[in-house]
């Protein structure tokens, strides 16, 4: 197993970087950083609004709607799966060439999918864009980490995770109308159109002495799994998504049979997850800079379990008048949620050093798709069995169960910490 003080291959930039003061690297950097937000904002937009656009493309390609679906799960497995041996096959390219290749190619795969015109052209495409989302999102979030103090770089991560919850907020509502109203196809050109705004703005503002780490087999890259803490918390991201995704995939019909709204207006409501999200990654950020991971991560977990059991409590007992109680646990949902992202995050780069950052985040982002997929697998078989009114319930246990591994993942940390103190202490 690697020691955690084992030498790691850092960026070069990096100590040039944390030499700096922490209010010079936000004032010099804070354009890069909203920068690849809007490239994180381009890629949300996509990977959420296939959902709310799958009976058109059902009927378009003249498939059923669990075929339209399966593009959702060959995107989050590709995802999975991609992700981390691409970040570390190119991690002795510039960071910069990394994240505008993958973005250009992003637009492309945008452009292929709106062209489609069978079933099988617009699942390559769907590929395409995995390929592409999975190589460009770690590497954006690892460059936030590194272009900061890390007394900043929960903020950091905060501004460029923002822009998926931004998507959550209007762009899915957004791609979901114009899909409605101009067709399905349009919404593929429209992601496209962001992401090569966002292309522009990277070309503008990314700095261009971001180099590539040295040059490392894939067995060194992807070793970092075994870091102490380092499964634990990757675990914790995996349960966290599984109930969010339980939820989250069915929440349209949910909010139908609860309130009594078409499904339709349903649909829409998810707005207010996405706007609390904006508000809740921010505020996470700012809780992991103030009182570090673990208290932040102890109040979101729990507070994001409530918030689900809430909703089955809510349309068991009120339904179809549930209107008030669901748009409140909607709101605590939002922020809860994204509010534990930043604090995860920064866990891991600070379990497997900032160096191993851009793999151990796109493993992140693996293990977070891997729960995208378990958690809309577990709310389908939740309404075979009962009724969508018990897919909050199914998503509060995986929320529990995320907290109480993070919790035991943070025990053993400070248990070893402690022996080592002990070891290093007079004497030794």
């Amino acid at each position: 197993m690697p020691a955690h003080n084992s030498p790691v291959h850092a960026d070069a930039d990096i100590n040039k970087l944390e030499t700096r003061s922490a209010p010079e690297l936000v004032t010099s950097h804070v354009g890069a950083l909203y920068a690849l937000a809007a490239g994180t904002f381009a890629v949300g937009t996509e990977g959420f609004m296939i959902a709310a656009i799958l009976p058109e493309v059902a009927h378009a390609l003249s498939v059923g709607v669990p075929a339209a679906g399966q593009l959702v799960t060959v995107f989050t497995l590709i995802y999975a799966i991609s992700s981390p041996l691409l970040t570390a096959f190119t991690a002795v390219h510039s960071r910069r060439a990394l994240l505008m290749g993958s973005l250009a190619a992003f637009v492309l795969a945008n452009l292929l999918a709106a062209a489609a015109h069978s079933y099988w052209s617009l699942m390559g495409a769907r590929i395409l864009l995995a390929l592409a989302a999975g190589l460009y999102v770690p590497n954006a979030n690892a460059l936030a980490g590194t272009l900061v103090h890390p007394s900043r770089r929960g903020r950091a991560l905060a501004i460029v995770n923002g822009g998926i919850t931004v998507a959550v907020a209007l762009g899915v509502p957004a791609g979901a109308f114009v899909g409605a109203h101009l067709g399905w196809r349009l919404t593929f050109v429209g992601v496209a159109v962001l992401a090569a705004a966002a292309l522009l703005v990277l070309t503008v503002r990314l700095p261009r002495n971001m180099q590539g780490s040295a040059p490392a087999s894939v067995r060194e890259r992807l070793a970092i799994i075994a870091y102490p803490g380092a499964l634990g918390t990757l675990a914790t991201t995996t349960l966290w998504a599984t109930g969010a995704y339980a939820v989250y995939t069915y929440v349209s019909p949910f909010i139908s049979v609860s309130t009594g709204l078409p499904a339709e207006h349903a649909g829409m409501m998810i707005t207010v997850v996405g706007v609390s999200a904006i508000f809740g990654v921010t505020l996470g950020g700012i809780a992991n800079d103030h009182w570090g991971a673990r208290r932040a991560q102890a109040i979101a977990l729990p507070l994001l379990a409530m918030a689900f059991a809430g909703l089955t409590v809510a349309g068991l007992m009120m339904a179809p008048a549930a209107m008030v109680p669901v748009l409140a646990l909607m709101v605590v949902w939002g922020l809860s949620a994204w509010g534990f992202y930043p604090p995860q995050q920064d866990r891991l780069i600070a379990v497997v050093g900032v160096g191993h950052a851009p793999v151990a985040l796109s493993l992140n982002a693996s293990f977070m798709y891997l729960g995208f997929a378990l958690g809309a697998a577990l709310g389908s078989l939740v309404i075979a069995l009962t009724s969508v009114l018990w897919i909050g319930l199914a998503g509060a246990l995986c929320i529990i169960a995320a907290a109480l591994i993070s919790q035991a993942t943070w025990a053993a940390s400070a248990s070893r910490t402690r022996v080592q103190h002990v070891a290093g202490g007079p004497g030794h």
